[in-house]
């Protein structure tokens, strides 16, 4: 022992005396000898007790930065310097060429003349393969072999160095010690300073405001000279403080209050994915493709909103809105993960349900339609960012509802949601950037005129996207997210949720119609009045309402109310579930005419039309007085040819928005309560629906207009009037000189002339 410095002396081990380094071959513990070797091959047999009471004697530098004689992990690929590897790989490739011939080191992937014939295993030994490698790389000049293997001279003892650490390490073990050696630390860092430094860590992390690093050191030096004023601790200079400062803790670039919302909440604390459903990622981001709405085939930007399984990376449902999405449309997500997607037409036998341990029969008969493949559950946790929708308290009640645990990500961490993060953009490359209006990922990266590039409808993108979805990324090799009991598998979202089968099973829970009602907007009504129920400032009303057994037998926080549920993205009716069947029925809004249906319009324009009756004043006494100054907001009263292209653009893209989520209502509502003849399908991401242009729009609110102004005629006059007498027949019944007819005397009125006046009054 020397100092305060361990000699090693295990096998491998240098060892210095006197200046002359020397390797331990082997120990004899039980005699308390040690044989060493030296680099010229002589060697000497000397005690443990010499060593150690040795002046002179230390452990040499080569063996003290091995990993294994240092307390650290092995050297690594990575460990090596960029612009050493070079150097080693030639190492490994001139010692593959002494061992086999080949500096592949595989006989079955040879280079062009190999093997050469001094290399040739079949016809030389190790030992002439050497010498013969040897000779050859002394023969190189000192620059060309510092250039091509790090050293000026090579020697047989060198390369049967580089074999031993080669065998030892691998490839690693080729690169010389320099190339892999650390810091060793730093000395002027006592414990004190230590202490020191993560108490100004702690103080300025989680407290202070950002300050300078000469800030810090006057604070690392006030709290070493309060805390340990007994003692005389010398603190390091600005530099040392600073770079130890840079190796603990990183750079520092962070802002203090992201730093403070990147700690992971000990409530939440970390989730381990093992098996589908326990994770559901939702994100919306805008669709990088230009398409044209339904209405007026306007070119437009829309929304995405994805559900994505973790565990499988299945893209369980989506949606595409127009100008943004709402909390409705997002839980409609969470309802579609739920519910198995139907068939489509257009669709083959090889997108049918393919998971075994399933039949589809089966899963057709509980679903009652033919089901695609896609896996559906019930989410166990759902994480999303904090955006105003996913923070909204209606799709937290809704969530709560299906069970799910919330698990929202930290504040500017999308990290968090990589997942999903990841699958915009591998979605991004592998379609969008194939489709026609595609706007790149910044607008200095968009096309001359990709609004006039955009071909295909929402309903056609909608459709485009779930047919890629089950055919194509369901089926897609996963690459790097491999499952942890199958590393080196190759794995697709589908085969993923087939290995679950087996694993967990499968829990065939599929709720009913009825849910799309739960999922709506609440709203409690204190009592129902002669006009119906208030519900956002229009009134509702229906028979049912007014029956005089209904009575509400509701406790607790809203005893003796009762619960409407209102569609967001119409508000032509609301929802009332009756207390003594259960069953669900729709209320109209008292404005709607009772023959025929005006156009669809959601929360935005109800909004829009109570403000601008406000503004003007007005107090109607019914909501029937609404309908003009509503049709008239809507644009839709001039049904003249160029009317499309009169309205300006955003007033189209909100009416186009209004009547796509009108469409996205009727399809997610169940079938008892459509309206007579209008088809019903079942829910399904992206299910396609006709239609109406137009043209057929401007008349359908014409002739809601026009029905309305006859029925305030006809309400302003009870009676049908009689009709009126033919003229000059007033004159004539007063005239005097007027010849009686044998049916009548001359003064009464009714009294009709004969020849050709009369004639003439009755074909008038």
């Amino acid at each position: 022992m020397n100092g305060a410095t361990a000699l090693d002396l295990s096998p491998g081990a240098g060892v210095v005396l006197d200046d002359v380094e020397w390797l331990v071959e082997r120990q004899e513990p039980h005699l308390g000898r040690v044989h060493l070797v030296r680099a010229d091959g002589d060697r000497q047999r000397v005690s443990f007790r010499f060593l150690v009471n040795h002046p002179r004697c230390r452990s040499s530098s080569r063996t003290a930065a091995e990993a294994a004689n240092r307390g650290r992990q092995p050297a690594s690929w990575s460990d090596v310097k960029p612009e050493r590897r070079p150097l080693m790989e030639q190492r490994f490739a001139n010692l593959m060429e002494v061992n086999c011939g080949f500096r592949s080191g595989d006989p079955f992937r040879p280079e062009p003349g190999e093997p050469r014939p001094e290399y040739d295993p079949d016809r030389t030994t190790l030992t002439e393969r050497r010498a013969a490698k040897a000779a050859e790389l002394s023969a190189l000049r000192p620059e060309e072999a510092r250039l091509l293997l790090g050293v000026a001279r090579v020697g047989v003892r060198t390369l049967e160095r580089w074999e031993r650490r080669r065998r030892k390490y691998g490839i690693v073990g080729c690169a010389d010690h320099r190339w892999l050696r650390a810091s060793g630390g730093h000395p002027s860092i006592s414990e004190e300073v230590r202490e020191a430094i993560f108490a100004v860590r702690q103080e300025t992390q989680h407290h202070r405001s950002r300050v300078s690093a000469r800030t810090r050191e006057n604070m690392i030096q006030r709290y070493v000279r309060e805390i340990f004023e007994d003692e005389e601790i010398e603190v390091p200079s600005y530099h040392t403080l600073l770079r130890v400062w840079k190796e603990w803790f990183g750079p520092g670039g962070a802002r203090p209050k992201y730093e403070r919302s990147a700690e992971l909440p000990t409530k939440n604390g970390h989730v381990l994915v093992t098996r589908p459903g326990q994770v559901v990622a939702l994100d919306t981001t805008i669709l990088p493709v230009m398409i044209r709405e339904n209405v007026f085939g306007d070119p437009v930007t829309v929304h995405l909103t994805l559900a994505l399984d973790v565990y499988t990376h299945s893209i369980c449902a989506f949606r595409l809105t127009l100008v943004s999405d709402s909390s409705v449309d997002v839980a409609m997500v969470l309802r579609d993960v739920m519910l198995p997607l139907p068939m489509r037409e257009e669709w083959g036998e090889d997108m049918e349900w393919p998971y075994p341990g399933l039949p589809a029969a089966l899963v057709s008969e509980f679903a009652g339609y033919k089901v695609a493949a896609l896996p559906f559950f019930t989410p166990e946790t759902v994480t999303s960012d904090h955006g105003s929708v996913y923070r909204n308290h209606h799709l937290v009640d809704v969530q709560e509802a299906m069970g799910c645990r919330i698990l929202p990500a930290r504040v500017l961490r999308p990290q968090d949601k990589s997942a999903v993060e990841r699958v915009f953009g591998s979605i991004r490359s592998l379609l969008f950037e194939k489709l026609l209006g595609y706007t790149g990922v910044d607008v200095a990266d968009r096309g001359a005129d990709p609004e006039g590039d955009a071909v295909l409808t929402l309903t056609e993108m909608e459709h485009f996207i779930a047919t890629w979805v089950v055919k194509i990324w369901q089926n897609r090799r996963l690459g790097d997210f491999t499952p942890s009991w199958d590393p080196g598998g190759d794995h697709s979202p589908n085969t993923l949720f087939a290995a679950s089968f087996a694993q967990e099973g499968f829990d065939l829970d599929i709720p009913s119609p009825e849910s799309y009602y739960r999922f709506l907007p609440e709203h409690h009504v204190k009592r129902i009045y002669r006009r119906g129920v208030k519900v956002k400032g229009l009134w509702y009303d229906a028979e049912l309402l007014h029956r005089p057994d209904l009575h509400s037998a509701r406790g607790g926080q809203y005893k003796k109310q009762w619960v409407i549920h209102r569609e967001p993205r119409d508000r032509r009716v609301v929802f009332f579930q009756d207390p003594d069947t259960h069953e669900w029925h729709a209320l109209r809004w008292t404005g709607l005419p009772p023959e025929g249906e005006i156009p669809a319009f959601g929360d935005t324009r109800v909004e829009e039309l109570l403000t601008r009756v406000r503004e003007a004043g007005l107090k109607p006494r019914s909501d029937s007085d609404l309908v003009p100054i509503l049709l008239e907001m809507m644009g839709a009263v001039d049904p003249v040819a160029n009317w499309p292209s009169q309205m300006p653009k955003s007033q189209r893209v909100q009416h186009a928005r209004e009547i796509t989520q009108a469409q996205a209502a009727a399809t997610d509502r169940p079938r008892p309560l459509q309206e007579e003849g209008e088809p019903c399908p079942p829910t399904a991401v992206g299910a396609p629906e006709e239609v109406p242009t137009w043209r057929d729009r401007a008349q359908e609110a014409t002739r809601s207009l026009d029905d309305h102004r006859r029925r305030r005629r006809e309400a302003a006059v009870p009676s049908q009037p009689s009709v009126p007498a033919p003229l000059g027949s007033s004159r004539r019944g007063r005239n005097l000189f007027v010849i009686a007819d044998d049916d009548g005397a001359p003064g009464d009125p009714a009294a009709q002339p004969s020849g050709p006046s009369s004639q003439t009054t009755e074909e008038e």
